[in-house]
């Protein structure tokens, strides 16, 4: 299988989804809470960098 994501980390979280409940073989509630949290994390991340990259800028007024 090819994927861009390295080995160690991909089996790790393959790991975390695992289900053995689950007709496809994963969790998907959990899988669902995985990728929401990271869009999370990575929407806070961005509004902190707009925010900085704003400042940087001089604010709406220009600089």
């Amino acid at each position: 299988m090819e994927h861009d994501v390295p080995e160690t980390e991909f089996q790790a979280i393959e790991q975390m989804i695992a289900s053995d409940d689950s007709p496809v073989g994963i969790d998907a509630k959990k899988t669902h809470v995985l990728i929401l949290h990271s869009l999370r994390s990575i929407e806070q991340r961005l509004t902190r960098l707009e925010a900085a990259v704003h400042r940087d800028e001089g604010g709406e007024s220009g600089g």
